[in-house]
């Protein structure tokens, strides 16, 4: 599965994207954000606060209790404000 990284979220990760093997027990969004903050520090500080992190499951809007089963690219990123 392929992560991508956006904004504040990338810059924090250090990377623009990745692809992963995510283990059984990843099943939701929820699940995802959580096993990526394990990742390592930058993970754990982009993800401090998980119910902030917007995602995109295949380039549509996701809520956190979301299935992932099948998805081919995930997208995270943070509240955009406009303006």
């Amino acid at each position: 599965m392929k992560l991508i990284y956006f904004a504040w979220v990338r810059e924090r990760i250090g990377l623009p994207e990745e692809d992963v093997e995510l283990p059984a027990e990843v099943r939701t969004v929820r699940d995802l954000l959580l096993w990526l903050r394990e990742r390592g520090e930058g993970y754990e500080e982009a993800l401090r606060h998980p119910e902030a992190i917007r995602v995109a499951i295949n380039q549509e809007h996701s809520r956190h209790d979301e299935p992932i089963a099948g998805a081919r690219e995930i997208a995270l990123f943070p509240p955009m404000t406009g303006g």
